[in-house]
């Protein structure tokens, strides 16, 4: 049993970064889910029965705003009506809703990043520009979104409950590995050539 062990933690030994990243993600991800609470068609977002619904609608209203200024310097035609709704030339319109914010995966981003290994104080620059990149991707996220389905309005439950949301994961994904090779596995090779030296 403990050769058996012992082969298994080297055979995944190469991946405990990308385990540790997994990980990270999911107690993140399913923390969020059980304990903040709030749907689509309810303005108010609860945390263990705490309101903390106004950051939330701020940030809302901020992408909503956004976006439209956006899409319109872009030539759409965007107009934005009470509770967040972007209408388009065809009547079809989007309402962003407290979710549509990013602060869950901005969360995410600094939770991994955070909680892993690597030199504080480069964490300290890190994180806001990682912040920055996540809040910047969903501008850009739902302005996609937004403009795509002025003339094709059935994609839009795959836009976005499948292609972006995986979008956005996979930028998260890649600015932790970001984060790994630049920051954690350089420093790694560095203490070890000056401790060979």
């Amino acid at each position: 049993m403990k050769k058996e062990l012992s082969r298994i933690k080297k055979i995944l030994t190469p991946y405990n970064g990308v385990i540790y990243f997994v990980v990270i993600l999911l107690i993140c991800h399913f923390a969020w889910k059980f304990l903040v609470r709030g749907d689509d068609s309810n303005r108010q977002v609860t945390f263990l029965g705490n309101d903390i619904s106004a950051p939330f609608q701020f940030m809302a209203n901020h992408v909503a705003q956004t976006t439209a200024n956006v899409l319109n310097f872009l030539g759409f035609h965007i107009q934005l009506f009470a509770n967040n709704v972007l209408k388009q030339e065809n009547g079809f319109g989007i309402q962003i809703v407290w979710s549509c914010t990013g602060l869950k995966q901005a969360y995410i981003f600094f939770c991994i990043i955070a909680f892993y290994r690597g030199p504080l104080g480069k964490k300290l620059w890190f994180i806001p520009l990682g912040l920055a990149m996540v809040y910047v991707f969903n501008i850009f996220r739902i302005s996609a979104i937004t403009a795509l389905v002025q003339q094709h309005p059935s994609w839009f439950t795959f836009l976005h409950e499948y292609f972006f949301k995986y979008l956005f994961y996979a930028l998260i994904f890649a600015l932790w590995v970001w984060w790994e090779e630049k920051f954690v596995t350089e420093k790694e090779k560095n203490e070890n050539l000056s401790i060979s030296e």
